[in-house]
């Protein structure tokens, strides 16, 4: 077998005869720095918990402020909404009624085109029998001829009146 040489050995194996003063100076370690964490944070006044739950809480509040202006925006397009059916239900009213108003109109229209058509008719017959009766009246007089124009006319006029008379 080898020996090894005293200068040769490890670091490790150097201190593993005192593992009592590696352990307390592990524990002088840890405890300087949580010490001297603790110093720090009374120093600047500020620990990363509280600043944490300060930014959770904030973050909270503006998730519940923002929830909030999203139900009065949606209860704000839930009025708009209900006011364009209320005036879209307005504008089908009035437009029923004016298709109303219109179809009426319509039917007046029809009906006075009808009795024009029916005056147009008696006009003509009118005409037809003035036309008759004047054919038939230089005919049938065999008096003067020095009536003048309008005596002629009236003449007529009063034999047509008596004959409508008569035949209504």
């Amino acid at each position: 077998m080898i020996e090894l040489a005293p200068g040769s050995a490890s670091p490790i194996a150097r201190f593993g005869g005192q593992p009592i003063a590696i352990a307390a100076a592990a524990l002088v370690i840890v405890v300087l720095g949580v010490s001297s964490i603790a110093l720090w944070r009374d120093y600047t006044g500020s620990a990363p918990e509280t600043d944490r739950v300060v930014a959770t809480r904030q973050l909270q509040a503006r998730a519940t402020q923002a929830s909030e202006q999203l139900v009065e925006k949606t209860k704000g397009l839930e009025a708009t909404q209900q006011e364009s059916i209320d005036q879209l239900q307005m504008v089908q009213d009035q437009l029923l009624t004016v298709r109303r108003l219109l179809a009426g109109q319509q039917a007046d229209a029809k009906k006075l085109s009808e009795q024009v058509g029916t005056l147009t008719e008696a006009i003509d017959g009118l005409r037809q029998s003035f036309a008759s009766a004047q054919a038939s009246e230089p005919s049938a007089s065999s008096g003067p001829r020095n009536r003048s124009g309008k005596a002629k006319y009236r003449g007529s006029r009063n034999a047509n009146r008596s004959r409508a008379k008569a035949r209504g």
